[in-house]
Parts: C-alpha cells; structure tokens; sequence
C-alpha cells in the first residue's frame, strides 16, 4: 500500500507552515472560520499563502460561507482547493466548483453507515469527500476537537469519488488508521497542537513521519 497524502489543517504561522513544507505535507489548510480558534484572516493567510507558494497545496477551510467570503479568501491566499465543512448540499458544492474553477472537498461527518453511503450524493458535485468524526450536539465548532469515529465504517473505501480520512488522527494513532482503511489521505489538526488552536512544530513532523511507516 502506498502512503497516504498528508494534510495538516488549521494553519496560522509561518512557523508551523515552514514545519509542514520541511515534513513533506502535500496540504495545508487555513480556517476561515471565525468562531474557530485556527482562524486565519484573509490578509493574515495571503502572508501564509504567498509562503506556500510552489512548496506545498493551499486548501481554504469554509462552514457555509458565501459567495463574497470564499472570493476574498481564494485571492488572497490564493487557494488551490475549497473545502467546506459546513451543512453545504450536493448542489452547493457544484455552484462553488463552477464559479471558482478549483477542486472541492466535502467533510462529511461520520456516526453510521449510512452518514458514509451519503458521501455518493456528491459524486458529480465534489472531487473528494472527507469522513471526519461528528462533534457533539449544540457544539459551535464542526470539526478540529481531537474527536474520532469508527474507522471500519469505512476501512477499504470503495466510492465515486476520492476520499480522506480526518477526526482525531495523532502522530500515536496514524499509522494505525491508514493500516486499517488505507485512507488514501489523511488529515490532522487539533492532533499536532499543543493547545487548541496552536501548532506544534515537532507534532507535525511526528505525524507525517508516522504517517508514511
């Protein structure tokens, strides 16, 4: 089995983005989320976006943003993919990939199996969907809190369209995730901080290295 592509998400420093770049991510994400403790403004990410430039894919995390929002963020960071995170439809994702001509990934939360099956409702509309652990109910946050779901609902995933694997993956736990779903990418945040909404530089290089054994 190959080794999975390696996303590290919530960026917000140079520090930390020079740390993903060195670890050989092929990702990184920047949350335009407000409520959440990784967020990045635009004209903060378009410093971290001009960094990233020819090192590493630049991926802009959205929660039902509008239209104004996501072309503000995709110029100044100067986004190679839109991921939302949000209650975005199959016919959302569409628009969005129409208007912006860029890659769309969808993060499905996941509790049953039937929260995997719906990932086919995006064939035609996204270019990747993203299982990720649903956080708890009334939380204002979608997704970044350390939590993981079932890996074997979706171990060997066979669908219509490319997928990742995110919810609580750590330099600890990585390795056995991809062993168990050979999730063909894998996506980590709250796993490399040291506090929420902070990186740790030898976190990120931990994940990547256990990521790839």
């Amino acid at each position: 089995m190959s080794a999975p592509a390696i996303k590290i998400c919530g960026i917000s420093t140079p520090e930390t983005l020079d740390a993903a770049i060195r670890a050989r991510a092929d990702y990184v994400g920047f949350n335009f989320y407000p409520p959440s403790p990784r967020y990045v403004a635009p004209g903060d990410a378009a410093a971290l976006g001009a960094r990233a430039e020819g090192h590493i894919t630049r991926a802009g995390v959205f929660v039902d943003a509008d239209d104004a929002m996501l072309a503000e963020a995709v110029a100044a960071a100067q986004l190679d993919v839109l991921q939302l995170h949000g209650q975005e439809t199959p016919e959302r994702a569409a628009q969005l990939k129409a208007r912006f001509g860029l890659p769309v990934w969808k993060a499905l939360a996941v509790t049953t199996q039937d929260d995997v099956t719906r990932a086919g409702d995006y064939a035609d509309a996204a270019d990747l969907v993203l299982f990720d652990a649903k956080t708890p109910k009334g939380s204002a946050l979608p997704g970044g809190m350390g939590l993981s779901f079932d890996w074997s609902l979706v171990a060997h995933w066979k669908g219509p369209l490319a997928w990742g694997l995110a919810g609580g993956l750590t330099p600890d736990n990585v390795a056995q995730a991809v062993q168990l779903t050979s999730a063909p990418l894998v996506d980590t945040s709250s796993g490399v901080e040291s506090a929420p909404g902070v990186k740790d530089v030898d976190k990120i290089a931990a994940f990547c290295k256990a990521a790839r054994l």
